[in-house]
């Protein structure tokens, strides 16, 4: 039991989870920085808001009440997760795409490309014109 446990945690794959995981709490930390420190005050001039936390809806309630809707807050979840999707794109999968290409064009370079297989009239074909050939006819 511990065996197949060892060799689950040094496969590698948890272990490139858990690093992903780390880097990843790390990244969300900076993108959060970025977008309150610099996105959402630039939503802010353009909406007239001082911060997109205080941007909210206030409606009346049939009770008499208020609600308050935290606009705000939602799209700034939302531009939150637009940045990181877009600097994870653009920082870590489109290079590393485009690496791994490079590599496998690498690996495929020295190696002769194969003839692609007959089709099965080309071979029928074949089949024939030996048949024709044959001195038994």
């Amino acid at each position: 039991m511990i065996k197949g446990f060892k060799e689950f945690i040094l496969r590698g794959n948890v272990i490139d989870l858990a690093v992903a995981v780390v880097i990843g709490a790390a990244f969300t930390a900076i993108v959060g920085a970025l977008v309150d420190g610099f996105i959402n005050p630039l939503i802010g001039v353009v909406f007239q808001v001082g911060d997109l936390s205080s941007w909210v809806l206030t409606v009346p309630t049939l009770s008499g009440g208020t609600s308050t809707f935290q606009i705000g807050t939602i799209v700034g979840s939302i531009i939150n997760f637009l940045a990181v999707a877009v600097i994870v794109y653009f920082v870590f999968v489109m290079p590393m795409n485009h690496f791994k290409e490079r590599q496998a064009a690498r690996a495929g370079a020295g190696q002769p490309e194969a003839e692609p297989l007959p089709t099965e009239q080309e071979l029928l074909v074949q089949i024939r014109d030996l048949l024709q050939k044959s001195p038994g006819r």
